[in-house]
């Protein structure tokens, strides 16, 4: 049974003045060619919200949630918080843990599933972190989430309450489109033990919300999973559809509306508030497609005790752990070989 003494939450991080803006896309790009227009291009994003991105607030909210369901639960466990690309960089807060005498250490990543960027890249950072602080505490990260009653359940909630934001004469018949980042075709065949698994993870999750939502309802709703955020050279393939292409197939479908669910992201940062609520809602409106957009889990009671469960699980290893849907459970440990991508095939993307 593991003896943690402290908590550690690892997100991707993100800008919080304006002049943060490119320092972090450079930051998040570094060595893999991106072009300077490519990088402006991605700023102009940030302008839109004052450039400042909302995630390092949200991991500061749902840091916060975490250590009242923690006092709760009878966990004592201090609290630390670490970033990939920006402040708190993960690296100094490694530092901070073993100076405060941190020995062994669960990391949580705000990322419910598996392939490179969201799992392997982050494990990689821990381990880069670790490797420049002597004395530095080991620190084993949670497994995936994407089925999980806990995140499940949140997801389904905010879809359902999206629904009811469309016009009462499309709300029973709206699709639902299913949204994710979307990696290189290259590095979803790389995912997992045997490759594939980030939209096998995907398209579980979105198929348990979707059946939760028609218990829930009384009636089926049809759906999708399409995928935005896309960020690489046309000639490189990535993973599809689009949103906005998705949208586009359902008008000229005749879908009445669509409710977009995130379900591939845990709080409403910038591609979130941007690819979504600007450019996809904007395709929408231009289709006379009804669109709502559900939000994501961010400090949700019951995604938080999740956390706190995924913790107790952690320390007791139980022989049965909480997985809804055909999919196993994520595992404790993945191996060295897992999820792993050339570099020159890694993508230059701005989150």
């Amino acid at each position: 049974m593991p003896d943690y003494d402290a908590f550690l939450l690892v997100s991707f991080g993100g800008p919080e003045s304006p002049d943060d803006v490119m320092p972090f896309l450079e930051n998040v790009t570094r060595g893999r060619g991106v072009p300077r227009e490519r990088l402006a291009e991605v700023a102009r994003h940030y302008d839109a919200f004052g450039g400042v991105s909302p995630i390092n607030e949200q991991c500061r909210d749902l840091l916060a949630a975490i250590g009242k369901d923690f006092a709760a639960a009878g966990l004592d466990l201090p609290l630390y918080w670490g970033n990939r690309n920006w402040h708190p960089f993960l690296a100094g807060t490694v530092a901070q843990m073993a100076s405060d005498g941190v020995r062994h250490a669960i990391a949580f990543v705000t990322s419910a599933y598996g392939s490179y960027s969201s799992c392997r890249q982050y494990l990689d950072d821990i381990e880069a972190a670790r490797a420049q602080v002597r004395g530095a505490p080991r620190i084993d990260k949670i497994r995936h989430f994407f089925n999980h009653p806990g995140f499940i359940g949140p997801v389904t909630r905010a879809a359902r309450a999206a629904i009811t934001t469309l016009p009462p004469v499309v709300q029973r018949d709206a699709w639902l489109v299913f949204t994710a980042h979307s990696v290189p075709a290259a590095m979803a065949a790389a995912s997992g033990p045997a490759g594939g698994l980030y939209p096998a993870q995907l398209a579980e999750a979105s198929r348990l919300v979707a059946a939760q939502l028609g218990e829930q309802e009384g009636h089926e709703r049809p759906w999708r999973l399409a995928y935005q955020s896309r960020s690489g050279p046309p000639a490189v393939p990535w993973l599809g559809p689009d949103i906005c292409d998705q949208l586009a197939d359902l008008a000229a479908g005749g879908a009445p509306a669509a409710v977009v669910v995130p379900v591939g992201f845990v709080s409403d940062h910038v591609e979130v508030l941007y690819d979504l609520d600007i450019e996809a809602a904007r395709a929408a409106e231009r289709l006379g497609l009804p669109m709502a957009r559900a939000a994501t889990p961010g400090t949700d009671p019951r995604f938080v005790s999740m956390v706190t469960e995924l913790v107790i699980e952690r320390r007791g290893q139980p022989a049965q752990v909480p997985a809804l849907g055909s999919l196993p459970p994520g595992p404790d440990s993945c191996p060295n070989d897992c999820c792993r991508m050339p570099a020159a095939r890694i993508p230059g993307a701005g989150r």
